[in-house]
């Protein structure tokens, strides 16, 4: 298990139809060491945090392995006319994670890099900016139907990362898998 990619971003406005929203969805790799607080990485803002960040939701991760399934979406629908490689942070993660998936992943799992630890909290709730981004208007339907949504972490202990870092799994209580947790919040949806 592996960083492939540390990205942060900044709140700027976000054209979603007519109108403008403030998101900080578009993220970008950062080279070198990123500073990781109790609030997230350091240079990462989050335009609604009632919504993304706070301490159960300060760094969001996203497994590489899903990108190729929308690279393939954004072609079949028009967005590109290439299979265009999606650049780190495309899906507003903070960690492109390669080598773990969700089903791999607990509620309550800790993940050990060698200067900070992380626990899992929740999955990805997909809205109307990850569809913007993407640009397709079904973007969360597709993340809710092929389950894959990535997860929010809290910081436990505070310190640093950068890309390349291999990490390791703390395995938690093992109640409920961040899956499990995606489909209980989609047929929540669905009602």
């Amino acid at each position: 298990m592996q960083i492939l990619s540390v990205n942060t971003g900044t709140a700027r406005p976000l054209r979603v139809g007519s109108r403008n929203f403030l998101s900080a969805i578009g993220k970008s790799a950062v080279v070198g060491s990123v500073q990781v607080g109790r609030l997230g990485l350091q240079g990462d803002e989050q335009a609604d945090p009632s919504v993304h960040g706070g301490l159960d939701k300060a760094v969001y991760a996203y497994p590489s392995e899903h990108l190729p399934f929308w690279q393939a979406q954004r072609r079949a629908h028009g967005v590109t006319l290439f299979d265009e490689v999606l650049p780190p942070g495309y899906m507003g993660e903070n960690l492109s994670l390669t080598g773990l998936m969700e089903r791999e992943v607990w509620i309550g799992d800790t993940l050990h890099f060698p200067d900070c630890v992380l626990r899992v909290t929740a999955p990805r709730e997909p809205c109307f900016k990850f569809n913007a981004v993407v640009g397709l208007p079904q973007a969360g339907r597709l993340m809710m139907q092929h389950a894959c949504p990535g997860f929010y972490m809290s910081v436990v202990h505070a310190g640093s990362m950068e890309a390349g870092q291999v990490f390791s799994l703390q395995p938690g209580v093992r109640g409920l898998n961040v899956l499990d947790a995606f489909a209980a919040k989609r047929l929540k949806h669905l009602r």
